[in-house]
């Protein structure tokens, strides 16, 4: 404890650390090196050493340093940089062809999927064979495990139909270039010349291809062109191959093509999604696919409660046991009179501090309500967590405003921690300020919580004022704050968006000049009163454009308010608003609006100190013809 306190109280300046980090960044070398001593005894004096290290790893014209490696791994044993620099180390073994290393470093480093890749490579190099199910479950794309699939097709461990299988999933999901990457295995080279016409212009190519050939490969190239036909156009692309090739292909291919519209036709929620998966039925799906296919039964009124809870049930134990589906198939048994065993789902779900946990609940006669909170943190816990090495280098490295690693850093120190140290950790992370560190540790307690903790109101007074200025609730805002910047005023996302509510440069800008706001300039988007100005002015727009619904509002602000609009026009008739969050075809605005009312529902509870309802929050959705909308 004592050294921990010396590292804090009297750090060297921080000049020589951020000198490093530049060197490092720059590919300056020398001088990195130059500057490894110049920061012992600092807080963070592990990563100049942690950078060199790793560049020497990179460098391929020289042998790994291994007693380096070695006495840095020992220095820093459990440490998030030593288990990062084993991962690095096992792949630069790997690259040099240094299986025992690999097998080695294997049985203690926390891999990545490329290092689990290499793994299974110097597996199969030193005569461990290794299964198809276990390459196919470790494979992403990444240079390692393409590698590790040209050698197991060489071994004859991967087969042709894994191939294809993981071809199709990759194309299901746009991911062309993974796509065409997987066909290498799949196609002739000759073959692979014609893919991209396939997958271009797959009408103007199939219409050279009649019959069907019997060569499983030149098959393939024909089932591929016809899942691509409904992205140009649904209707005309499924009577097409209806006509012309459904009764020509194996019932499997045909069976996987008529999937492939139904899927494209339930991002448009069109619903002759319904009956196109009927169509499919005993074909291949993903579990995408199979999520979809429940969604799109269940946006049908009234709802076919059979059908729906019969999909759900051939999903895989993993996807079933998703609190989504529990509570859509408890939903089914109710409706169907199995009301005891639907009940039985519910509770299975229902103390779960989640949107589907909160409906389970309601369904069960339970409000939401704030938990008991967990006795207060006592000082001997709070210095516990003061002084724990790992969570001082996590806070130094985010006051130095080096994000990625002080998130990453903090994440490596919760693990294993139980409720009290997630707590004492939270509260500390409170004190300074590190609001979504605060609230990400505080929700993962498992038996004992606080809710202070976990829904912080960290600028309340202002945020209060501000929400009854512009006429929206405030608790809305706050559900929406957390999901969108955890309290973070400078939080800037991979698109552009900024400050506690993200605003987008172009949207901040409209939203000031509407409301009069003279004296805007985009270096002041993330000052705390301006992006709360602009931010709840904009929410309260959105929210009178979409008619007053909270639910519709929050899917606006996060994809656009033109989109809500178009997904209510497709509705065939008033829906719950559950059933309309679970059906929004964007994963991002699914996930988003769904996590918002959630806490904004929890909010409510803490402000008012009264049972919620989340399902009051979500009303229902009613179709309406979809209107044109100046909100950018």
């Amino acid at each position: 404890m004592s050294t921990a306190c010396a590292q804090v109280s009297a750090p060297p300046a921080d000049d020589a650390l951020i000198a490093a980090r530049t060197a490092a960044q720059t590919g300056n070398w020398d001088t990195l090196r130059a500057l490894v001593p110049r920061v012992q005894g600092h807080v963070l004096a592990a990563y100049p050493q942690y950078w060199w290290l790793r560049q020497q790893l990179n460098d391929t014209r020289k042998p790994l340093p291994e007693v380096e490696l070695n006495e840095f791994v020992d220095a820093h044993r459990g440490t998030y940089l030593a288990e990062r620099l084993r991962g690095e180390w096992l792949l630069a073994a790997y690259r040099q062809a240094d299986y025992a290393t690999v097998r080695t470093l294997a049985d203690t480093t926390v891999t990545t999927p490329q290092a689990d890749c290499a793994i299974l490579a110097a597996m199969q190099a030193r005569g461990q064979r290794v299964t198809a199910r276990q390459a196919i479950e470790k494979f992403q794309p990444g240079d390692v495990c393409w590698a590790l699939y040209d050698r197991l097709q060489a071994d004859g461990v991967l087969q042709w139909q894994d191939f294809s299988t993981q071809m199709r999933d990759m194309l299901e999901t746009n991911a062309l270039a993974n796509a065409k990457r997987m066909a290498r295995y799949v196609f002739e080279p000759a073959q692979l010349k014609t893919l991209n016409a396939a997958l271009d212009q797959p009408m103007a190519w199939l219409a050279r291809q009649n019959p069907l050939p019997r060569d499983r490969a030149a098959r393939e190239l024909i089932v591929v062109a016809l899942s691509r036909l409904g992205r140009n156009d649904l209707q005309v692309g499924y009577e097409y191959f209806q006509r012309n090739w459904a009764r020509q292909l194996p019932a499997d291919d045909a069976n996987w093509v008529r999937n492939q519209f139904a899927l494209l036709a339930s991002f448009k929620l069109d619903p002759v999604a319904v009956e196109w998966y009927r169509a499919g039925e005993g074909g291949t799906l993903t579990e995408y696919n199979q999520a979809w296919r429940a969604r799109m039964v269940l946006r049908q009124q009234p709802v076919d409660w059979r059908a729906l809870n019969r999909y759900i049930e051939q999903m895989p134990p993993a996807l079933r046991d998703d609190p989504t589906w529990v509570y859509w198939h408890a939903r089914g048994l109710v409706a169907l009179g199995a009301v005891q065993q639907g009940q039985e789902e519910f509770r299975s779900i229902a103390g779960q501090f989640n949107f589907y946990g909160q409906l389970a609940a309601e369904e069960l006669g339970i409000s939401t309500t704030i938990p008991t909170s967990a006795a207060p943190v006592t000082p001997e816990e709070l210095a516990r967590a003061q002084y724990d090495p790992a969570l001082q280098r996590a806070i130094a490295l985010l006051r130095l405003g080096w994000r990625t690693e002080g998130v990453r850093e903090w994440n490596h120190a919760l693990r294993g921690m139980n409720d009290r140290q997630l707590l004492a950790t939270a509260q500390l992370a409170h004190r300074d300020n590190l609001y979504d560190r605060a609230v990400n540790t505080a929700e993962r307690t498992r038996d004992q919580h606080d809710f202070n903790l976990r829904f912080l109101t960290p600028f309340r007074d202002q945020l209060v004022d501000k929400a009854g200025e512009i006429g929206v609730d405030p608790t809305w805002v706050y559900g929406l704050i957390r999901q969108e910047s955890r309290f973070v005023m400078n939080a800037r996302s991979s698109v552009g968006a900024s400050g506690l509510m993200q605003l987008m440069p172009a949207t901040a800008k409209w939203v000031a000049k509407r409301i009069g706001m003279t004296e805007y300039g985009h270096h002041r988007v993330n000052d705390m009163d301006t992006n709360l100005t602009l931010g709840t002015s904009y929410l309260r727009i959105v929210l009178d454009d979409l008619g007053g619904s909270p639910l519709l509002a929050s899917a606006g602000y996060n994809a656009g308010p033109r989109r809500p609009h178009t997904w209510r026009s497709t509705l065939p008739g008033p829906v719950e608003g559950a059933i309309f969050a679970e059906t929004i075809p964007f994963t991002e605005t699914r996930d988003y609006v769904k996590k918002v009312l959630s806490n904004a529902t929890y909010y409510a509870a803490l402000f008012t100190g009264q049972p919620q309802s989340l399902k009051a929050r979500l009303g229902v959705v009613a179709p309406q013809m979809a209107e044109t909308t100046t909100i950018p």
